[in-house]
């Protein structure tokens, strides 16, 4: 990997432990907003083997949604300071009430956010902010979610809606999500891979 690295972000009152994966020189970014290990770990993976750049943040404490949109903003910020990172496409990725965190970032950064992906999302925790993002949204969902559906509605970007029947529970669910995810942000923030020709 070009970058494989822990960083630490400065916070107002501290700072934030982060993993920044870079496979590709000039890949596109895309944040994981914490709280969900396993699903983010593996939404990533297949991401940077699809030579998009991640940035894991450390296990955060229970901290309300406007705090944890903060802290999201600040790693938009870092990133559009680092001489790696610096022009480079960012997405952001959240699951259940992470996702209405980046929905928030997502609204105040709007110069800066190119796309963001909602996993089963409690979106409406988000407010407001829904009229103000204009990254692309995806909002991935389960079958009775209405929830989503009707803060789908509220979006003011171009917004898509996605049902994954039993959602985080069964693994097809679970890499069918990842399918998803890789189409948006390859088709928002980064190019697909180029493979070879097929002999």
């Amino acid at each position: 990997m070009f970058i494989d690295e822990d960083v630490p972000i400065p916070l107002d009152e501290g700072r934030l432990e982060a993993r920044l994966s870079m496979p590709t020189r000039g890949s596109g970014v895309i944040v994981f907003a914490p709280g969900r290990g396993p699903l983010d770990e593996h939404v990533a993976r297949t991401l940077q083997r699809e030579h998009l750049a991640t940035v894991l943040l450390a296990p955060q404490p229970d901290v309300e949604v406007p705090v944890l949109a903060g802290r999201l903003a600040a790693v938009v910020d870092w990133l559009t300071d680092q001489a790696a990172t610096s022009g480079h496409p960012i997405g952001l990725f959240g699951a259940r009430v992470e996702a209405a965190a980046a929905l928030v970032a997502a609204a105040e950064r709007p110069a800066a956010v190119n796309a963001v992906v909602s996993c089963g999302g409690q979106v409406d925790q988000a407010g407001d902010a829904l009229t103000r993002v204009l990254a692309p949204t995806l909002l991935i969902v389960g079958e009775r979610d209405d929830h989503a559906a009707a803060a789908a509605r509220r979006l003011s970007s171009r917004g898509r809606l996605e049902v994954v029947p039993q959602l985080f529970e069964e693994p097809d669910a679970l890499d069918q999500v990842t399918r998803l995810t890789a189409r948006w942000f390859h088709r928002h923030v980064g190019a697909a891979p180029v493979r070879p020709p097929t002999p």
